[in-house]
């Protein structure tokens, strides 16, 4: 399946020069997101994973079914002040601008297998920012899965160590 004819690209958005990537359109499409999400499920099932984590706000549209798929729990990674508990916290660079991430200081146990999932891997800095909370609560990054990559952007290259899957590539 060509999961490009599902997802609208809108050019200009949020701001000049940005062509926006947007999965809505796949994601109502009840067959073809279900599809997705197992292509995935294939791409990263042969891995040993506790948890899945996903940052906000489309992480969860990943991750969480994901999770659900394997039958392992999802741990929602937040933008700072929206978790209830106890937080760790980390600022990071948009391609396009600044934003801080959270993490329940108890969502995950040291050792904990932990798959990141994501709508979109761009220049790295939403999950290289995920990759420190985890490492910093002592969970062990055993991948992450996209449903898009922009390859022009290069964010891949800043991970070593896990393996790095995507199912679409601008």
């Amino acid at each position: 399946m060509n999961f490009k004819d599902y997802i609208r690209v809108i050019p200009d958005f949020p701001q000049p020069g940005i062509r926006f990537k947007d999965i809505t359109t796949l994601l109502q499409n009840g067959p073809v997101y279900k599809e997705a999400i197992e292509q995935l499920k294939q791409l990263i099932q042969d891995k040993e994973i506790d948890v899945i984590a996903g940052p906000e706000a489309r992480g969860f549209v990943i991750g969480a079914p994901l999770a659900t798929a394997l039958g392992v729990g999802f741990i929602p990674i937040r933008k700072s002040g929206k978790l209830p508990g106890e937080t760790i916290e980390a600022d990071y660079a948009l391609e396009y601008g600044k934003d801080k991430l959270a993490m329940h200081k108890d969502a995950i146990k040291p050792g904990q297998k932990v798959l990141i999932a994501d709508d979109l891997l761009a220049t790295g800095g939403t999950i290289q920012t995920s990759v420190d909370l985890i490492k910093q609560l002592g969970g062990e990054i055993v991948g992450a899965a996209f449903l898009i990559e922009l390859t022009y952007l290069d964010g891949r290259s800043k991970f070593e160590g896990f393996d790095v899957v995507s199912l679409v590539q601008y």
